[in-house]
């Protein structure tokens, strides 16, 4: 499948923004090699650079334009991949990046958090140079929770950044759709990126997206990598992976491992998601299609194969809607889908 097979009928705006792209893009994590979040690995293993340029070629190629990172990744070095991929063709890409976590390149470790107005002007003007580009198409806030006056002042300085075309349009990588909503009086806020899965559902924010016109960019959309299907119960990953780092907020793996109850899970909806000839990935991103005309997911990858069955999901489509209902009352009584 080639960019000219993506027709203008197949994407999806972004928000109000008068942007529109391919509704699956390319989420930029894993290429960002190793770094520490309070003092364990948060990236997701060994990365190959020049794969990773390939891979973000061959995604272009296949239509996909909006390519999500963030400055916390790799600290840096997600961006600085992601420059390089571009360069001599940036008018391609719609690139979304995030800021807030402070980081020491030097140690690859994330060290604390900041989203005061000096802050996100140092940050952008970092980020723009990492990414070989003069403008973001979209900031986004990568701190989920807030303070009111906190957010406010932030929107206040991303809006600047906006009018002097540092950015183009902003956004909130959360989870709080209250919070969320409160940025809609800012008039370049278009986005949220929100945690969405065939586990994890999220419609408060769904709705609070679609009746604010805005796109729900969705994180985890394979539920960091379990929904591929390729883990076992007696698999372990290595503790250089973010999933067996012992993170508090890594639902899917404990200790390295899958947990038996998402496995559980997974086995009672493992045919619906192959149906129509899917992959169980290529179906776990046709759920998230069909949840809502809003969303976006971005799925991670590592190597060309994974980026060429994430966006063939674009030729299957969303999930008839008889197979999404019959996905949520298999796992109705599950959490995330109550």
């Amino acid at each position: 499948m080639l960019a000219s097979d993506i027709s203008a009928a197949s994407r999806r705006p972004l928000g109000r923004s008068g942007l529109s792209a391919a509704p699956i893009g390319l989420g930029c994590w894993a290429i960002g090699g190793h770094f520490t979040l309070n003092g364990k690995p948060d990236g997701w293993g060994e990365i190959d650079d020049e794969q990773s340029i390939r891979a973000i070629h061959l995604g272009l190629e296949m239509g996909a334009s909006l390519i999500d990172t963030a400055d916390a990744y790799g600290t840096g070095h997600s961006e600085e991949v992601i420059g390089r991929a571009l360069r001599g063709r940036r008018g391609d890409a719609i690139i979304a990046t995030k800021f807030g976590y402070t980081h020491d390149r030097a140690a690859r470790a994330l060290v604390g958090t900041d989203v005061s107005p000096a802050y996100i002007e140092r940050a952008c003007a970092a980020s723009r140079e990492r990414l070989a580009t003069d403008h973001i198409d979209l900031y986004q806030i990568h701190v989920g929770e807030l303070r009111d006056d906190q957010a406010d002042a932030a929107g206040e300085t991303l809006e600047r950044l906006a009018e002097k075309g540092a950015i183009r349009f902003w956004g909130w990588s959360t989870d709080n759709a209250a919070a969320a909503k409160r940025m809609v009086k800012f008039p370049h806020f278009v986005a949220v990126q929100q945690e969405l899965n065939v586990f994890i559902d999220g419609p408060e924010m769904l709705a609070m997206c679609e009746g604010n016109n805005l796109a729900s960019l969705n994180r985890s959309p394979l539920a960091m990598g379990f929904l591929t299907g390729k883990f076992g119960p007696q698999m372990r990953l290595p503790p250089s992976d973010v999933r067996a780092a012992g993170h508090s907020w890594v639902r899917f793996f404990e200790d390295g491992r899958p947990r038996a109850d998402y496995l559980d899970r997974l086995a009672r909806v493992r045919e619906l998601l192959k149906s129509g000839g899917r992959t169980l990935a290529q179906g776990a991103l046709g759920w998230i299609l069909a949840r809502s005309p809003s969303t976006f997911p971005i799925p991670g990858f590592k190597t060309e194969a994974q980026v060429r069955e994430n966006l063939a999901a674009l030729e299957k489509g969303p999930l008839p809607e008889a197979t999404v209902a019959e996905i949520k009352t298999l796992l109705a009584n599950d959490a995330g889908h109550r």
